[in-house]
């Protein structure tokens, strides 16, 4: 999976070891189950596991499920799915946060006993109010020096669901002058009278995620909480938490952050892809335009070229974008080397081989990949009607055009050259059929005369086919950086109207009628192609011929 390429978290963890603060590594990732997993969740997913894997240690897989208003089993399944797809099965077991309930209350009890958390009744209005601004100190709640013994028993009846919710918080009692607004007085329960996913009704109380997360890792004995770095500025709470719930010093997990990944072209906001999902704006998380993990799966990505692209945009703390053609280079780098070559007619129209015989058909050996040796040869019938994409025939060639036209030749791929002598247009002025004759001295050879065949086209015998749909996927936005949108525009302005280009007739070779979902597959001069896992009559595109990435690389280089 990976060739454990230094970063500045393997530095730290080198020098935990030396100073002897550790002697293991133990790490998890803790989504929340209320969406499917994106590509960005799969750099935190990647980090954490190599990390682990690197020093021998554990990882973990626990779902964030301290709000039950957004949670689905659904996305619990995914979400496992996802991880094992990846290869990253949690080596450490799979936990809920929810398990912790209990944990969490009995230590938001303690902290009251020891007078460092309160009972508030400000509304969440008041609440913003006091908490002052980035440049003016926030003022403390008029309930802060509640009696310990009033805040026990507010809290206690909190739980038992005798209020409604927001008419009490618990707030962790720290600095209300703090510059860090995450300091200031921050609520680590709330009331939510919801039915949650695993525990049902059982609670009506619900820890914040500042406070639950850093419990959960001590309890787990995660060592190294790694998370993206919009968890900078809250890790002065993580560390007050289990600081202040007597976690032995020895035990303490402590939190670093990296850079989030950020990609051109695409929207990682969990919420705008659901957006995407009920509005139907999308055929579901896995439409292969989506930037979930199942959608990339569905698209013909493989795991190895996720992580490829992970391990080569690098982990570090520094903001950054990436391209989205490295993303793609990653994928069509390695099916260059393991895709099987085909031929496919998208567009087809029939030429009819004027002077090769009605009832003969021959059995074409083409390579199955240039790049391999090792891949053998198919075999695909020829016969005297076959198609060829209709943008490979022109009435009137422009300038520098190869392929066919009247009175010029081409090579039919591991076939014949052929020549066009005639064609046919239909009611619309359309060209419904094109008649060529077969240079018969061709077959495996250039001609015998010399003449230079400087055309090359894929075709398919219209007698054995496979006739099936084909569907073009592009990007699903047209703002390379999504995250500097112009003032007043949403996500919604920048959608591609043609970002799916559906064909319908296509014809593709009849090799490919038996084609598993798992193969991948170039349709050579076209691009790269996988069957549809929903739909087996369909075939969708992974990624095109060009490579704009390799160049412009290789141009810097």
């Amino acid at each position: 999976m990976c060739d454990y390429a230094g970063n500045f978290i393997f530095d730290i963890i080198d020098e935990d070891y030396r100073e002897g603060r550790h002697d293991s590594v133990h790490t998890r990732f803790p989504p929340e189950p209320n969406g499917y997993l994106h590509i960005g969740s799969a750099k935190a997913i990647y980090i954490n596991y190599i990390t682990a894997k690197k020093y021998g240690g554990l990882f973990n897989l626990r779902y964030d499920d301290t709000n039950p208003v957004r949670e689905e089993d659904e996305y619990v399944d995914a979400i496992l799915e996802d991880l094992k797809w990846l290869g990253t099965e949690p080596t450490g077991g799979v936990f809920y946060g929810s398990d912790y309930f209990q944990n969490c209350y009995d230590y938001a009890v303690k902290l009251i006993k020891d007078g460092k958390a309160y009972v508030d009744e400000l509304t969440p209005d008041e609440i913003r109010e006091y908490r002052g601004s980035l440049t003016e100190p926030g003022r403390s709640s008029p309930y802060r020096d509640r009696p310990i013994s009033e805040n026990l028993d507010l809290f206690e009846r909190m739980k038992n669901g005798e209020f409604e919710d927001e008419t009490y918080t618990l707030r962790a009692k720290i600095d209300m002058e703090s510059p860090n607004m995450n300091m200031r007085d921050p609520i680590i329960y709330r009331i939510l009278h919801a039915e949650h996913h695993r525990q049902g009704d059982e609670w009506c109380i619900y820890p914040l995620y500042d406070f639950a997360h850093p419990i959960q890792d001590a309890i787990e004995g995660i060592t190294h909480s790694l998370c993206s770095i919009e968890f900078e500025n809250h890790r002065p709470l993580y560390d007050w938490v289990v600081d202040n719930i007597g976690i032995p010093e020895r035990e303490k997990p402590h939190q670093y952050e990296f850079a989030r990944l950020n990609m051109t072209y695409t929207v990682m906001s969990k919420r705008y892809l659901r957006t995407l999902v009920e509005t139907g704006v999308v055929d579901g998380w896995d439409d292969p335009r989506m930037p979930t993990l199942h959608a990339l799966r569905r698209r013909g990505y493989t795991p190895s070229s996720i992580f490829k692209f992970i391990e080569t945009a690098g982990i570090s703390k520094a903001y950054s974008i990436v391209d989205i053609e490295l993303l793609e280079h990653c994928i069509r780098d390695e099916l260059n080397q393991t895709a099987e070559r085909r031929m496919a007619v998208l567009d087809p129209v029939k030429v009819i081989l004027t002077n090769y015989p009605e009832d003969k058909t021959e059995v074409m050996r083409p390579q199955n990949n240039p790049s391999d040796e090792n891949a053998g040869r198919r075999e695909v019938p020829f016969s005297k009607e076959i198609y060829i994409e209709k943008e490979d025939f022109s009435v009137s060639p422009p300038p520098k055009y190869f392929r066919l036209a009247p009175g010029r030749e081409v090579r039919l791929m591991g076939s014949y050259v052929i020549k066009c002598d005639d064609f046919k247009l239909n009611d619309e002025g359309e060209v419904e059929e094109i008649y060529c004759s077969v240079d018969f001295d061709t077959l495996g050879k250039n001609p015998s005369d010399g003449r230079k065949i400087k055309g090359t086209i894929q075709w398919v015998s219209c007698e054995n086919n496979y006739p099936c749909e084909v569907r073009m996927y592009g990007r699903l936005f047209s703002l390379e950086n999504v995250l500097d949108m112009p003032e007043g525009k949403t996500y919604g302005d920048y959608l591609c109207p043609d970002s799916l280009t559906v064909y319908p007739n296509a014809k593709l070779e009849i090799t490919l009628k038996d084609a598993t979902i798992d193969e991948r597959f170039q349709f050579v001069r076209i691009g790269y192609f996988i069957r549809d896992s929903r739909d087996g009559n369909v075939f969708n595109s992974i990624v095109g011929l060009k490579d704009s990435w390799a160049k412009i690389s290789k141009s810097k280089r």
